[in-house]
């Protein structure tokens, strides 16, 4: 088994992996993605996606100590802005590509393949010293956070809740985990309130939940197991009973409506250089694995094959 460690990098940080990352990329078009040394693999996006695509890299880095493998942490939104652009040739992904994403990158001659790597289940977290509330419904969630919303005390959410502030904590917009939690509590991608704490930093995020008696934040699965000392996770009512977020629940996807895939996309012109395929062959070849100690679910050996079936 593999031994990885999963790191949730400061804000700090990921600025100065932005700017490191941003200094030794020129975009280009005609589809190519310019990384600059031919041994460079650079990778943007999903924070969610981070710790898979991370431990990934970190453990083909054993084999390969000549490939330097960057992975920043812009969002899903601001990796495929540099990726539709052809800036970097890897964008992870906590949802699908927007058609205005596709189109973009249509207009700069820049197609790609899309894989599946893991599944997640997205977390709604509260502090570990709140004792009354285990479990809410999609419809109370909604109360909480769906636009115009005035709801800043958990009695409003239910009547037998104690007079207790709630103060709310998030992803901001550029993040697939916002997309993906407005438009399955909400109804609609982007609708949501917007007087709550946003970061596209989850370690924000964990430490403002962790630190306020009050307070319910949400991002993904793996950083809740990483902290679940601290923090405790809300199960969630999908119309079939209470059912917590866990490796088996999402894996069997009882997880609803919560329960999602994990996404890389790959410039195909990058695909054509022999050190880019071979990563991601060997993400797919042990994305199950590493995924599993990051507190994601791996695919079935079949879904994995399917992934490669995509390559070129």
């Amino acid at each position: 088994m593999f031994k990885t460690e999963l790191r949730i990098f400061s804000k700090a940080t990921l600025v100065v992996v932005s700017l490191l990352v941003g200094m030794i990329v020129t975009a280009c078009g005609d589809g190519v993605a310019s990384g600059g040394a031919a041994d460079e693999i650079l990778i943007d996006g999903s924070s969610t996606v981070f710790p898979i695509s991370q431990a990934v890299a970190e453990e083909f880095r054993k084999d390969r100590p000549d490939v330097q493998i960057p992975v920043g942490i812009s969002g899903t939104g601001g990796g495929f802005k540099r990726f539709v652009t052809g800036e970097i040739d890897i964008s992870d992904a906590s949802r699908p590509i927007k058609e205005s994403e596709r189109a973009e990158a249509a207009e700069n001659g820049i197609e790609f393949t899309e894989f599946i790597v893991a599944y997640d289940g997205l977390s709604v977290v509260i502090n570990s010293s709140n004792s009354f509330a285990s479990c809410l419904a999609v419809d109370e969630f909604k109360t909480i956070w769906e636009p115009g919303s005035k709801v800043d005390n958990w009695n409003q959410v239910r009547s037998d809740f104690p007079d207790k502030r709630l103060r709310l904590y998030g992803p901001d917009t550029d993040s697939g985990t916002f997309d993906y939690f407005t438009a399955e509590i909400n109804g609609e991608e982007d609708a949501s309130r917007s007087d709550y704490t946003a970061s596209s930093d989850d370690n924000v995020l964990i430490q403002g939940v962790s630190g306020d008696q009050g307070a319910m934040g949400y991002f993904g699965f793996a950083y809740y197991t990483e902290n679940s000392e601290i923090l405790n996770v809300l199960s969630v009512d999908g119309g079939d009973g209470c059912i917590e977020p866990t490796i088996e629940t999402i894996k069997d996807g009882s997880y609803s409506p919560l329960s999602r895939p994990m996404f890389i996309y790959v410039n195909d012109f990058s695909l054509q250089r022999p050190v880019v395929k071979d990563f991601i062959e060997y993400y797919l070849n042990n994305a199950g694995a590493l995924a599993e100690e990051v507190g994601f679910v791996g695919l079935s050996d079949e879904e994995y094959q399917s992934q490669f079936a995509l390559l070129p």
